[in-house]
């Protein structure tokens, strides 16, 4: 059995001074059918396999939320970025589902699907400030599990990516003392 893991993250992300804010990761939640080791194919429309012979070191879920940690870690937008199990007061929560996580053999190139549900809620009132979808497809070199967990590290830094120009511009609409911390130059901003 070959072990792979997701342990990509971005390249660079855009540096802050450091606010008084706390950002709590979640665990991401996850469709079921991906919510396990197993490495999930698609060779058919509407139909999910799994390899016999790869497989992933940990869930999805379980291989992003310290990811997005780490990513959120490296803005130095805020003060302390928490994870589960953390008690204490946060100022904006980070809810993640992991919506597709499989390679797609039906399509030429065959390409890994990556989508996932974001959602910023205010850790005072609980509130939605914002949410979005990110949904990618990372063409494989090759038609190999191998060649499929290369593009899914790629996907998985692209969306980390996306996700933290996402958080930075909320943060900066919802919260004006924010603003100036938040900014980030605009050319650099992942699919604009």
């Amino acid at each position: 059995m070959r072990v792979a893991v997701i342990d990509q993250i971005p390249m660079s992300t855009p540096q802050q001074s450091r606010g008084d804010a706390t950002l709590l990761v979640l665990p991401p939640a996850i469709n079921p059918i991906y919510d396990t080791t197993r490495m999930a194919y698609q060779a058919q429309p509407h139909q999910i396999d799994y390899f016999s012979k790869h497989e992933w070191g940990a869930t999805p879920a379980q291989m992003l939320q310290p990811l997005l940690a780490q990513t959120f870690e490296r803005t130095q937008l805020f003060r302390a970025v928490a994870t589960p199990p953390y008690f204490g007061p946060y100022s904006y929560g980070l809810r993640t589902e992991i919506l597709e996580f499989a390679q797609d053999f039906t399509s030429s190139p065959a390409r890994f699907h990556l989508a996932l549900r974001l959602q910023l809620v205010d850790g005072r009132s609980n509130r939605i400030i914002a949410s979005r979808m990110i949904a990618l497809q990372e063409p494989l070199i090759e038609q190999t599990p191998t060649a499929g967990v290369v593009a899914a590290n790629k996907a998985t830094a692209s969306a980390l990516e996306q996700t933290v120009y996402f958080i930075f511009e909320q943060i900066a609409q919802s919260d004006p003392s924010q603003a100036d911390r938040a900014r980030f130059s605009p050319e650099h901003h992942p699919g604009k």
